[in-house]
């Protein structure tokens, strides 16, 4: 187990550096801040000045050992546009991603579970059917045309929620919380029904798959000779099982939803990371922008390593296939 955590933590530390010099070759080979940080009426001494200032007028290579130096201690620089810390912006962002992220989920699985099941133990009923024809709309279609749908449907035509921003908030423990006050769960209901409807839709077909397979279980045909219920077929010995694999995925997805949450923040003017990475790439915030990047490279190279650490403790042959490896 030594040997196989030693190695993914060194597969981990790679992939992390090989993302952050990508990152920060590709931020900061695009574009020049000063040309839309400073008046276009400066003189060339005032653009030289703040060049050096941000620390532009250095060779690529010498801005990168900086970045790297300064990320050992921590500090994912300093903001071209706030003059603030970036970490310190990205984390005061954090919490209304987070609820936003947490909201979705909660709504994937709280539809998407029950909808599966249905489908899977009446696969050939109107019913089943057409919710498999509902999560092809939710693979299928853009993520930002459902949203401007949903905003055309229940803000513009039929006026029963808001379109846009957070709505009221409450602080707690120095948190700026939404879901709170009734105003602000009724601003994040339709941005976290949008960012659900792909994993929603990815829930139902995993869901349905499992519940055919283990419906056809040995001990599900026996729980049915015994005379149990059909509820409590379901609830003990079908859900049971196939809720291990939809977890899982979910686990997994959870990282990608908190990170690329950009589209439906934008889309919602939600006041959220993704909109702030946004924002920074309309002013060239490079510092922000590099910062944000790294922050979803670590927090998807942290779940997959939790989750590989996870399935070698419960299958000891996935540690020793990759141990001979």
């Amino acid at each position: 187990m030594t040997v196989y955590l030693l190695r993914r933590l060194g597969q981990s530390i790679v992939a992390l550096a090989a993302m952050a010099i990508m990152v920060f070759v590709g931020v900061f080979a695009i574009g020049n801040p000063v040309d839309i940080l400073i008046n276009p009426e400066a003189s060339q001494a005032e653009i030289a000045a703040t060049t050096a200032r941000l620390g532009l007028d250095k060779p690529l290579w010498e801005q990168f050992a900086r970045f790297v130096g300064n990320l050992f201690q921590g500090d994912l620089g300093t903001s071209f546009v706030y003059g603030r810390p970036a970490a310190e912006i990205i984390l005061e962002r954090l919490p209304a991603t987070m609820e936003l992220a947490v909201t979705a989920l909660l709504i994937s699985v709280l539809i998407g579970v029950p909808l599966g099941v249905y489908a899977g133990l009446k696969p050939d009923s109107i019913g089943g059917r057409s919710v498999m024809a509902g999560s092809i709309f939710g693979f299928s279609l853009p993520n930002f045309w459902q949203g401007m749908l949903l905003i055309l449907v229940f803000s513009v035509l039929l006026g029963w929620l808001p379109a846009g921003g957070r709505g009221e908030t409450v602080t707690v423990l120095g948190v700026r919380l939404s879901f709170l006050t009734w105003d602000g769960l009724q601003h994040m209901l339709l941005p976290a029904l949008n960012l659900a409807l792909f994993k929603m839709s990815l829930v139902i077909r995993l869901t349905r798959a499992n519940t055919r397979e283990v419906s056809l279980q040995e001990y599900v045909k026996f729980a049915r000779a015994k005379g149990l219920s059909s509820r409590r077929i379901v609830l003990v010995h079908i859900l049971k099982n196939i809720m291990i694999p939809v977890v899982t995925i979910l686990g997994l997805e959870l990282g990608s939803m908190i990170a690329f949450a950009i589209v439906t923040e934008t889309v919602f003017a939600w006041p959220g990371m993704g909109k702030l990475l946004i924002d920074s790439i309309n002013l060239l915030d490079r510092p922000v922008i590099v910062a944000y990047l790294m922050l979803t490279v670590v927090i998807i190279v942290t779940i997959n390593l939790v989750v590989d650490l996870l399935y070698s403790a419960l299958d000891p042959r996935i540690r020793l296939s990759q141990v001979k490896s």
